[in-house]
């Protein structure tokens, strides 16, 4: 099994979140999680991710949807978390990510993120998310 845990700077941060991390890259790798993918974010949430932003639920989940179109499988290694303080809400965040894509090449790509935590109802959620590729990795020549 995959292992999707981060490590962190010595300071406190809410294991809630970390959790919820561990959990999002997981959903993230698994194809046909759309739906649970966008319930990883609020009603009103911010995605940006490398040149395209989406705005609230519906965008979200197309953009989430066309992130699979050339993709057959994906592997994220989300290495290391450095909150913003301590118990913050607000993170940085590097790791790398495999691609299988459909044609069968392959690709390796470093990407960091900035994150937004928010707990609704008790469970967490983001409200932004913003992640940075390495965008020359993601046309990988044949």
């Amino acid at each position: 099994m995959t292992s999707y845990t981060s490590d962190y700077p010595s300071t406190d941060f809410d294991a809630d979140f970390k959790k919820f991390f561990e959990e999002f890259y997981a959903t993230s790798d698994t194809p046909d999680a759309h739906d649970k993918y966008a319930d990883s974010f609020t009603e009103d949430a911010t995605l940006i991710m490398a040149s395209k932003k989406a705005k609230g639920r519906s965008e979200i989940l197309a953009l989430r949807k066309g992130l699979w179109e050339k993709v057959s499988g994906r592997l994220h290694k989300p290495l290391k978390v450095f909150p913003y303080g301590a118990n913050a809400d607000e993170v940085m965040l590097f790791g790398t990510v495999d691609y299988e894509l459909k044609d069968g090449r392959k690709a390796n790509v470093d990407w960091s993120a900035h994150a937004h935590l928010v707990k609704q109802e008790g469970k967490v959620k983001m409200d932004f998310y913003q992640v940075y590729l390495d965008s020359a990795a993601q046309n990988p020549s044949k």
